[in-house]
């Protein structure tokens, strides 16, 4: 059973990692590594308040062992609607991980933050992010010609159901 936390300043090895783990530059939009005190600069700097911040970033966790992190950042308040991005260190792939962590910040971003859409841009060759977001039930409506040099990317999107 995984869980979601806030960042703290003892995360910075492990930001450290995966933002520079170049594998996954082409899916995130990174582009050259962070030094370390560019990320206590972001630590810092984060309130954990989505709403001042326009971005939160999470830790994933299991047992008290950082597995990764998931964001929601070009929060739009107006339309009441986020973007999602994931990391999920190598060791932690193909265990559900994402998929876990991926509903938590649903039950967040809906339940709690009262959002309406989720959303995600995703390289077509990223197959086990397609598979995420597939197995929950993600609209997959545009393909992006050309997004990436790698790769089309797809939008899908999520809107939050009404009981």
């Amino acid at each position: 059973m995984i869980k979601l936390r806030k960042i703290e300043p003892t995360d910075i090895p492990y930001l450290y990692q995966w933002e520079n783990d170049a594998t996954s530059w082409a899916s995130s939009g990174v582009h050259n590594p962070l030094s370390q005190k560019d990320l206590r600069d972001y630590v810092d700097a984060s309130t954990g308040d989505v709403f001042r911040d326009g971005q939160l970033r999470l830790v994933i966790e299991e047992n008290g062992q950082s597995l990764g992190c998931i964001d929601l950042f070009d929060l739009d308040p107006v339309n009441r609607r986020a973007a999602i991005g994931i990391y999920v260190s190598p060791m932690s792939r193909g265990r559900g991980v994402g998929e876990q962590a991926v509903r938590l910040l649903e039950e967040l971003a809906f339940e709690h933050l009262n959002l309406r859409l989720l959303y995600c841009v995703i390289a077509t060759n990223n197959e086990p992010s397609l598979q995420i977001f597939r197995s929950l039930k993600y609209d997959f409506s545009s393909v992006l010609k050309g997004w990436t040099l790698q790769s089309d990317a797809v939008i899908c999107q999520k809107m939050r159901v009404k009981e």
